[in-house]
């Protein structure tokens, strides 16, 4: 299979292990609402933010939507990963140009984006999608490296969505008015997306112009008639001879009362179901109705469930909003703020229905964005859960500013902008137009980007509390977040693959001395929860012999060298 190569890919390709992990610290004034729901704000650069996330929702995440820097040329975005490369360092901090005066700036871009696409498919369930928004300017490239990271068999889909009504008068080659989104799954496993309902009208006809003709049964008591269809008999015979190769015969009478035919019969007609389907869907519920001619049309018992494979084109006749859209929805929400600092913001409805597209049947699916910007994202999840009474839970990324602009004006784009329409969606705001917005009900925990877990020496930091180390020690060992049932204040941490995992450490036990409840002891084994089969257990030192801790099935793991820290 072709593969993509650029400048700076091999110092890359891996970088995503070499950054450290970061906790997360709440900052409670900037939350809102119940800090229950689950939703999640983080500050900070998103690479680090992805990387410390990884023990709290690895493998748990079922919806991605990114919307990264296009590479335009005019962003202002520069590349800042500190990555151990001699050409990588020289561009550290320069804002990427136009081609012309930045001959390198693609590599930049596939520089910047591999570790985070690398981070955000460990976040994905295996069931997962994510959805990222691209032009002309690197779409070929991020299908490239969509297929290096997620493989070509994931790719589900290239949507192009109508960005403008009309295109730039401007133009002299050609009038742009469409985007991509592309989308890929976690992992080859069969997945469906859902787009439109599949049934539009309530009843579908059960007669096809298309059908060879054939017979069908009924039973009595089971099939309804229209409105014009009276009680009484109703005689054998054809029916709609005037509608030609729709025409049904009816093969004998009919006795109708109360609305429902009680006589079983039987028809002959160019019919769109098998009589096993038809015995299936009565079943099973389905509402049959005849008319005075003997259409017969049917309500299916489950059609509010079943949707079609959403169309390549996203437009604003399926109820997709375009950039101008997205303008005027933030302008809605901040009324009372003169400049805001995105040009072409995403509607909330975009992202709505590509949200929907995966988690419609999921109503407790986690939604990432860690190019959150505006919020969009959290605004379209809020929005759906109002909709369904869903529990969807979201978790956004965003830098507090993305130029040097930002920065010296004092902006801080995550709390003013990203948070603060998070907030107005969810508690009510009052539009341009002075109208009073009623809240979509929700809340949110925001958080900053905390120090690592480990100093420049490899040792954990004094600061670093119990439970978030508990939270990078599950994790180092199973690949796995730590269980949300576990139960608190014990140095058992979990069972994975029937393997207990086990911290001392802060004296977890009750015994804060180096020589105590940090160090594996034979008093501190005694004293541990029990587990049948093998415990790995972290800690400062063991005072136990080989032949103890093969007897007894235990791995030790020396804190912090034997610690994973990438």
């Amino acid at each position: 299979m072709p593969t993509l190569n650029w400048i700076g890919k091999e110092a890359v390709v891996n970088h995503h292990h070499a950054v450290p992990f970061h906790l997360l610290r709440d900052v409670p004034a900037l939350a809102c609402g119940e800090p229950g729901t689950g939703n999640l704000i983080v500050q900070g650069d998103n690479l680090v933010a992805l990387k410390a996330l990884q023990p709290y929702y690895a493998g748990q995440v079922k919806c991605i939507y990114i919307d990264p820097p296009y590479n335009t040329g005019t962003e202002g975005w520069a590349y800042n990963d500190n990555v151990n490369s001699p050409i990588i360092r020289e561009w550290l901090g320069v804002v990427v140009g136009k081609e012309d005066d930045t001959l390198d700036r693609h590599d930049r871009w596939l520089c910047m984006m591999y570790p985070r696409l690398s981070l955000l498919h460990k976040l994905l369930q295996p069931d997962g999608v994510i959805f990222v928004s691209i032009d002309d300017n690197e779409v070929a490239n991020l299908l490239n490296l969509m297929d290096d990271i997620f493989g070509r068999v994931c790719r589900l889909a290239i949507f192009s969505w109508v960005r403008k009504k009309k295109g730039s008068n401007l133009s002299k080659e050609f009038r742009k008015v469409t985007e991509y989104v592309v989308a890929y799954k976690r992992s080859s496993a069969k997945i469906e997306l859902h787009g439109a309902p599949a049934y539009a009208e309530k009843m579908v006809p059960l007669l096809n112009r298309a059908n060879p003709s054939g017979r069908l049964k009924f039973p009595g008591g089971k099939i309804r008639v229209g409105r014009g269809v009276s009680d009484g008999e109703f005689a054998a015979g054809t029916k709609g001879a005037s509608k030609g190769e729709l025409a049904v015969l009816l093969e004998n009478d009919i006795q109708i009362e109360g609305g429902v035919i009680q006589t079983e019969f039987s028809a002959v007609g160019r019919w769109r179901w098998a009589q096993e389907l038809v015995d299936f869907e009565i079943e099973n519920g389905s509402e049959f109705v005849v008319s005075k001619d003997f259409r017969i049309n049917v309500s299916r018992y489950n059609q509010a469930e079943k949707f079609k494979a959403p169309e390549s084109l996203l437009t604003p006749e399926d109820g997709i909003g375009t950039n101008e859209d997205a303008t005027e929805e933030l302008r809605d929400v901040f009324s009372d703020k003169q400049k805001l600092p995105f040009d072409f913001p995403k509607p909330s409805s975009l992202i709505e229905f590509l949200v929907r597209s995966v988690c419609i049947n999921d109503p407790d699916a986690i939604i990432l964005d860690s190019f959150s910007g505006s919020g969009t994202t959290g605004h379209a999840v809020l929005r759906l859960n109002q909709q369904d009474n869903g529990q969807r839970r979201f978790i956004l990324i965003q830098m507090p500013s993305e130029s040097e602009e930002q920065q010296f004006q004092g902006q801080n784009i995550t709390r003013d902008i990203t948070a603060e329409r998070v907030r107005r969606v969810a508690e009510g705001y009052t539009n341009a137009k002075g109208e009073k917005i009623e809240g979509l009900g929700g809340g949110f925990r925001f958080c900053e980007l905390g120090e690592p877990l480990f100093d420049e020496s490899g040792k954990i930091r004094e600061s670093v509390r119990f439970a978030e180390l508990a939270r990078h020690v599950y994790f180092s060992e199973t690949g796995e977040p730590l269980p949300r049932e576990r139960i608190s204040n014990t140095p058992l941490l979990g069972v994975c693959r029937s393997v207990g995992v086990y911290l001392l450490y802060n004296g977890i036990l009750g015994d804060k001395s180096t020589s105590g409840g940090n160090v594996l002891t034979r008093a501190v084994l005694a004293a541990l929860p029990p587990h049948v089969g093998t415990r790995v257990i972290y800690c400062a030192g063991c005072l136990l012999g080989r032949d103890r801790l093969a007897s007894e099935n235990i791995v030790v793991r020396q804190t912090p060298y034997e610690i994973k820290v990438s």
